[in-house]
């Protein structure tokens, strides 16, 4: 099982492990793209009006434009500790046992507009860049990527099932043909239901912890649906490939 996981904007500083090494990250299929994205990146970042409008920063944005100007030379960390926010909260990973760790490395994917995709212990630095970015010079990051992330994404699930929590952003950059995604809603007293936005992030976060926990090697959406159960998530299969969490 592969549960791809969204990015978020933001990240934890610093980290003990060495320089960036595209050649260390997993589908290495994806290192000519990464490499002209670094490249690109920490060039723009010489160019403080430029980095913002291109980032979508406002002022006050030094810091970002700075990690972007040191991604070759400052310090990484695993994937699954470099991404903050809500659903990394949610996922609680630094409550993991070893054990546990070791079973998100095996099953945790997230995507990344910098590096297409990355597995969760992937050591990487601290970046800017989202994925409606559009950088000077280049096609649309979906146009960057899409003739090779859907390929190394498939190749990386090796025919297992695939849990897509990616945004609708993200998975644009790869679509992965087969995947299970998940829609949060709230049900409300009459009946209807609503998508859910505040807490959208925070329940995917939960199911992905639940999968990450689970003994279970679920291959299909029904056995998706019966991890989610136990860990106490209100379920329901749409569809073959939707599964929707209720609220």
């Amino acid at each position: 099982m592969l549960v791809l996981l969204p990015p978020s904007e933001t990240k934890s500083d610093g980290g003990s492990g060495a320089p960036l090494d595209l050649s260390a990250l997993a589908m290495p299929q994806l290192t000519a793209v990464r490499d002209k994205l670094v490249t690109v990146l920490t060039d723009l970042a010489g160019d403080p009006d430029a980095s913002r409008s291109a980032l979508g920063l406002g002022k006050g944005a030094e810091a970002e434009i700075a990690r972007n100007a040191a991604l070759r030379t400052s310090p990484t960390r695993p994937a699954l500790e470099r991404y903050t926010g809500v659903l990394y909260d949610a996922l609680d990973a630094a409550g993991f046992t070893r054990a546990q760790r070791a079973k998100a490395y095996a099953r945790l994917g997230i995507g990344s507009a910098l590096f297409g995709a990355v597995r969760a212990n992937d050591p990487i630095p601290a970046y800017r860049l989202s994925g409606g970015s559009k950088l000077p010079g280049l096609p649309t990051l979906s146009a960057l990527w899409r003739d090779e992330l859907p390929a190394a994404l498939a190749a990386e699930a090796a025919g297992e099932l695939v849990v897509d929590l990616r945004s609708g952003t993200y998975q644009q950059l790869g679509r992965v043909p087969g995947a299970v995604t998940a829609n949060v809603l709230t049900e409300h007293p009459d009946g209807s239901r609503t998508v859910v936005s505040h807490f959208n992030k925070h329940h995917k976060g939960l199911l992905a912890r639940a999968l990450v926990l689970t003994r279970a090697e679920p291959t299909d959406i029904r056995g998706l649906a019966r991890v989610a159960s136990k860990a106490g998530l209100r379920v329901e299969i749409a569809s073959p490939t939707e599964l929707l969490v209720l609220t």
